[in-house]
């Protein structure tokens, strides 16, 4: 018997992709259902639901302020029962407000009229529409954050060049991480507000800093985001030099640690002219390579836990890690390292960390002198699972930490791998509990023959995940947990190393 597909389209409701994907997670996870979607009903949409077996042949009649509604389950039953659940899921919130005649804006000039404190608007729109939103914004006085991805660069950079003229900042497009006059936005986390202010073109790389910012007792000023492109030729680094000026300007911040990976020449000039020209102090972590020039008033890191340790004053600030001290040796036959990375940074981190101890890596994502992984599995490689080709139309795996599940499952039964390397990322907008969910993955896969897993926890004590309560789940599960994902890559390099 197949499977039953049934479909519902919601005209002109529209809810943060975040939220829809965690809901489109939750109904997945029922008895009976194969699969599940809740999406804005763009053409990408509903190609990727179309592809996905959710949609009828004929396709349904919906727009981008449309959200569709895609389940596909073993019988009609417990299709249409799934179905009642996600129509109720999508009441609630309206329900919730026990006032039919709340103010609810249905405009973005509708919601400047009605909150004319506001200085910044953070837009979550399918990403053909967020230019568009975006300016609206700039015109009406506001900075934007750009949490969409799926944006042009060409419109990104014309966006951001009208932005400029009218000295309004946008952080993005795919900017997912930022910290705002202490308030955490997207993915972020509880940090205390300090004198130290980061720019960044990565949000994971942005909360590693912070959050081992805050474990030394020091705090962030501002956290500012400026999405991943920012720093190419086609945009020439914009945002960043505007957020420079803004932390340059900014009584609270006296260092400012600046984070990409390494940017064209011609931009990486640009920035390092405009460090130069501020009489305030800065770390400049370019997380896998960079030529290491920098201006008087600055300093190179190499890792995010250096970038870290520079920033609340030098070196001894942080502890030491002695990789070498529970390093196993690993066996002849499982040599390889599988690196399953939430967080593309981290992954990118790790692979730097190979590339200096003299080991080769691969990757999905490889940093300047690394090579593109291979379907093999014998070769050590780190694979950022929160790229477009893990994504496209499902939850990054921050939210859905069952992203990682596949993956984690083949590298706990390969002949070949003897370490996994994992990071765990908490925070405001991170899954509830992602620890505990890989505990649970790694218990549906026993044996005495499995790989070695080790791990480090993003993020701190107030969190609402919290730190020591995700490192405790772990290391019940067996896993070695490292003090931070540097210090994890050291110890899994180390490893390889004792099996030459």
């Amino acid at each position: 018997m197949s499977d039953t597909v049934v479909n519902e389209v919601r005209r002109g409701l529209y809810l943060d992709s975040v939220a829809l994907m965690r809901l489109s997670r939750s109904i997945s996870e029922r008895e009976g259902v194969s699969e599940a979607a809740l999406m804005m009903g763009t053409p990408a949409n509903k190609r990727l639901m179309a592809d996905a077996g959710l949609l009828p042949a004929s396709g349904v009649e919906a727009t981008g302020g449309d959200l569709v509604i895609g389940i596909r389950a073993a019988d009609a039953g417990t299709a249409e029962l799934a179905l009642a659940e996600a129509r109720d899921a999508l009441d609630r919130p309206l329900a919730a407000h026990g006032n039919a005649g709340a103010w609810q804006p249905r405009s973005l000039q509708a919601a400047v009229k009605g909150a004319r404190e506001s200085n910044l608007a953070l837009i979550s729109v399918p990403g053909s529409f967020a230019v568009a939103e975006a300016r609206k914004a700039i015109r009406n006085g506001l900075h934007v954050m750009i949490f969409s991805d799926n944006v042009d660069i060409e419109e990104e950079a014309a966006l951001k060049r009208e932005a400029a003229g009218l000295g309004r900042l946008v952080m993005g497009p795919d900017c997912g991480t930022a910290i705002i006059g202490g308030t955490p936005l997207a993915f972020a986390n509880a940090v205390p507000r300090g004198s130290i202010g980061i720019v960044a073109a990565s949000g994971t790389g942005m909360q590693e800093v912070a959050c081992l910012i805050a474990r030394q007792g020091q705090g962030i000023s501002q956290a500012i985001g400026v999405g991943g492109r920012d720093l190419s030729e086609a945009v020439g680094g914009i945002s960043t030099l505007m957020a420079l000026d803004a932390l340059d300007a900014d009584a609270q911040t006296r260092h400012i640690v600046l984070i990409s990976k390494p940017p064209p020449a011609s931009v990486a000039a640009r920035v390092m002219d405009r460090i130069a020209a501020s009489a305030k102090t800065f770390t400049v972590c370019l997380v896998g390579g960079g030529d290491g020039q920098v201006p008087v008033n600055a300093v190179t890191a190499v890792t995010l836990k250096e970038a870290a340790a520079l920033a609340c004053g030098g070196a001894g600030v942080i502890p030491p890690f002695d990789a070498a001290s529970p390093a196993a040796p690993l066996p002849a036959n499982k040599s390889a390292v599988r690196g399953l990375f939430c967080g593309g940074t981290l992954c990118a981190e790790a692979q730097w960390i190979f590339k200096a101890g003299g080991v080769a890596v691969t990757s999905n994502a490889p940093i300047p002198g690394v090579a593109r992984m291979d379907a093999s599995g014998k070769t050590h490689a780190m694979i950022d699972l929160g790229a477009d080709e893990y994504t496209s139309g499902r939850p990054h795996p921050m939210i859905d930490p069952g992203g990682r599940d596949q993956a984690m499952g083949r590298a706990l039964e390969s002949a070949h791998v003897g370490v996994v390397l994992v990071d765990v990322i908490i925070g405001y907008g991170a899954h509830t509990d992602p620890a505990g969910h890989l505990a649970g993955v790694i218990a549906g896969h026993p044996s005495n023959d499995a790989p070695t897993i080790i791990a480090s926890v993003t993020g701190t004590e107030d969190d609402p995940q919290r730190r020591s309560a995700q490192i405790a789940k772990l290391e019940a599960a067996g896993v070695l947990v490292a003090p931070c994902n540097a210090d994890a890559a050291a110890l899994a390099l180390a490893m390889v190393q004792r099996a030459r």
